[in-house]
């Protein structure tokens, strides 16, 4: 780190000036690399997904869709009886304004199960082929335009089902990736002023943008070699955002304390490069891990999740440990002014928090459990699926066109129909075997030249309730059954079917995903630390810290204490099955950086005190208020995805938010210091041959004063 201090500061100037070219380049690559990214969701070799492909190739559309639901309501005193023709010309005509969808309703199929018990609505599905890219709109707005312009007069249209329940009252766009990133970006400002009280409280933002766009930068070339998911590009600009910041503001603060220590401004860039810097790198490259794990997971989208997140600590870490000693090695004394906090003395808040908690570590051990402890039997449950229809919105049309339904006679399951590809000629025997199933309501059988091809039909089968998450898709797993035992049926498809596969395919392989996190980060912390107990501590802690964020998840959004308070939105009822997997890559590498720079602290102290009490407070003292105004940082970051469209995007943003606060506040400032105070010389114990095959020197030995 030293060299690479060195090297900088010699070639500054060229360092800035590859850095503005860079800035452009990455301005030019946001616009293109974002264009690319695509939307979707299969699982390559699940036999949903297999399902679904047959599907679309034949129909060229469903599959892996959930249907739009089109429903007509006669005026009072007017029946669907009578009007039949009516009705289907309204439904053929909105159809019509989608390419490539397939309409299924009581004209093509003949079965009366699409109009509601009173004869006063009538539905029919529309299915639809799902958008390649996050900029294609879906058939939504097209589908209400033209439901509204050939509903007869008189008669009330609607467009309703899963997707237009998601979209609410909104058009779905959200305030858009660059909004919320300058939201992010306001927020980080108010505590950078806090903490700095200068004008330097502008470089880590300088530093993070140019960061963004140096991971843009590295995305784009990757759109061309894999499919890269759309969620990529929120990841990137918040995310990064504040992963950056933190970094630089790691960073800038050791330059500033070495500066108050008397040393002159290259010696004081150099030691931070040495210190700061060196937390910095393992802390990215642990992030990095965390995410790069993803690979192994057979889900496409999970995997370029992981390749594309692991670009923001590498880019942030490539970026802190360049341009910003770069500028500070030549106009950071001109724009730390006016001086108004000085770094040569530890916090006295927190000297006096860290020798509370170094002096009542068992009360602070107490209390860390007892709050994790809680928050990690909620976790145990939680249920994996969809968000429950009735969390999706509250008013609007599409609600009340759903509540119509229901309050018709007719069962929730028709938002998640099965969709069975049978051969056609025994479509009706098909029929009569899914029929028997616990928990299918009616069994569709739509034998209209539109409806089949290549002598394939497709079967549907609707539940009576929505198969929306782990605990209610047994109708699906049924007809599965029914399906393995019949050769006229060539695949069951539709997201209950995604779901069991998501299930099987994804979390079958956590532990896998968990054994090589936890492995190559033990190894690369220990390495660092020079511990055994230390990065094993890290690791056994990140992993409470990620149930108790789990459980928060649950107890807020999937059983609703908070969720409609805060955002309007109910109970959800389960956890987006992708979700928990995004908060468990992301937060273990970002709580992570706590502990690296917290503990890299506490070891250096270490080293020149030799008492493991004294450089527990020094160490909490001195990164105590950088690790708070780091988090909430991050913290605002995740508030700026919040208002993202989507109630996953909420989702999965509230409980990284919340994961990183719980982690800076109880974890890293009460049960980080009372651990290692109660361990004491064992925190610092490493076996000589463990240190050889680290290839670190051996640890000193304790001195007398533990």
């Amino acid at each position: 780190m030293r060299r690479i201090g060195e090297l900088v500061l010699h070639h500054r100037k060229l360092v800035v000036l590859a850095w503005v070219a860079l800035f452009i380049a990455g301005a030019v690559a946001a616009g293109q690399a974002t264009k690319r990214l695509v939307i979707d969701f299969s699982l390559p070799g699940q036999p949903g997904t297999t399902a679904a492909k047959k599907i679309i190739s034949e129909f060229g559309n469903g599959g892996n869709t959930t249907p739009y639901l089109l429903t007509v309501t006669a005026p009072s005193g007017q029946q669907v009886t009578g009007n039949e023709a009516k009705v289907a010309a309204a439904f053929t005509a909105a159809a019509a304004a989608v390419p490539h969808s397939r309409l299924v309703d009581e004209a093509t199929s003949g079965d009366q199960v699409f109009r509601t018990k009173d004869d006063r609505t009538a539905f029919a599905m529309v299915f639809y082929l799902q958008p390649r890219s996050f900029t294609d709109k879906l058939p939504g707005v097209a589908l209400t335009e033209g439901i509204t312009k050939s509903t007869p007069p008189g008669w009330a249209g609607a467009v309703t089902g899963e997707d237009a329940l998601a979209a609410g009252n909104s058009d779905g766009s959200g305030p858009g990736v660059l909004l919320e990133t300058l939201l992010g970006g306001v927020g980080a400002l108010v505590v950078l002023v806090f903490v700095f009280a200068s004008f330097l409280a502008l470089l880590p933002l300088v530093v993070a943008v140019a960061s963004i766009l140096l991971s843009f930068l590295f995305l784009w070339p990757l759109t061309y070699v894999t499919d890269m998911s759309f969620i990529v590009q929120f990841l990137i600009s918040l995310i990064g955002l504040g992963v950056a910041i933190d970094y630089s503001l790691i960073l800038v603060n050791r330059w500033r304390e070495e500066r108050d220590h008397g040393r002159d401004n290259h010696d004081a860039v150099v030691v931070a490069m040495e210190t700061a810097g060196r937390a910095v790198l393992f802390s990215g490259v642990t992030v990095a891990i965390g995410l790069v794990a993803l690979v192994v997971l057979p889900v496409p989208f999970m995997r370029s999740i992981g390749i594309g997140g692991a670009l923001i600590p590498l880019a942030s870490v490539l970026t802190t440990l360049t341009l910003t000693p770069a500028i500070l090695g030549g106009i950071g004394p001109k724009v730390d002014w006016p001086k108004i906090r000085h770094e040569n003395t530890a916090s006295r808040g927190w000297s006096t928090w860290a020798r509370g908690v170094v002096k009542n570590r068992y009360v602070a051990l107490g209390v860390s459990v007892i709050t994790l402890g809680t928050l990690v039997l909620a976790f145990l449950g939680i249920k994996i699926g969809l968000a429950d229809s009735s969390s999706l919105a509250k008013s609007g049309p599409a609600y009340s066109a759903v509540q119509t339904l229901e309050q018709g006679g007719l069962p929730k399951g028709l938002l998640t129909p099965i969709q069975v590809l049978a051969e056609a000629p025994k479509a009706k025997q098909v029929a009569a075997d899914l029929g028997t199933v616990d928990g299918i309501d009616h069994v569709v059988v739509d034998t209209a030249p539109s409806n089949v091809h290549n002598g394939h039909t497709i079967v549907i089968a609707i539940p009576h309730q929505e198969t929306a998450n782990s605990t209610s898709v047994g109708p699906v797993k049924g007809v599965r059954a029914v399906a393995d035992s019949n050769p006229a049926i060539l695949g069951v498809a539709g997201v209950g079917a995604d779901q069991i596969d998501f299930l099987h395919a994804v979390y079958g392989n956590f532990p896998l995903m968990l054994t090589l996190i936890a492995l190559l980060t033990f190894v690369l912390l220990a390495r660092g630390f020079r511990s055994v107990l230390l990065p094993l501590k890290a690791v056994l802690l990140n992993l409470l810290t990620l149930a108790a964020t789990l459980g928060f998840m649950t107890l807020f959004w999937q059983d609703g204490h908070g969720s409609e308070a805060l955002f309007g939105i109910a109970a959800t009822g389960a956890v987006t099955f992708w979700v928990p997997l995004m908060v468990f890559a992301f937060l273990f590498g970002l709580s992570m950086d706590y502990e690296v720079f917290i503990l890299s602290r506490i070891r250096e102290e270490y080293d020149q005190a030799g008492s493991t009490d004294k450089a527990v407070i020094e160490g909490i003292a001195r990164t105590g208020r950088l690790v708070t105004s780091a988090a909430l940082i991050l913290f605002l970051a995740f508030v700026a995805l919040s208002s993202g469209p989507g109630t996953d995007l909420k989702v999965m943003a509230t409980a990284l938010g919340f994961g990183i606060l719980l982690d800076a506040t109880i974890v890293r400032s009460l049960l980080v210091p009372a651990l290692v105070s109660l361990f004491g010389s064992w925190n610092w114990w490493m076996p000589s041959w463990f240190a050889k095959v680290l290839r670190v020197p051996e640890p000193e030995v304790a001195a007398l004063a533990d």
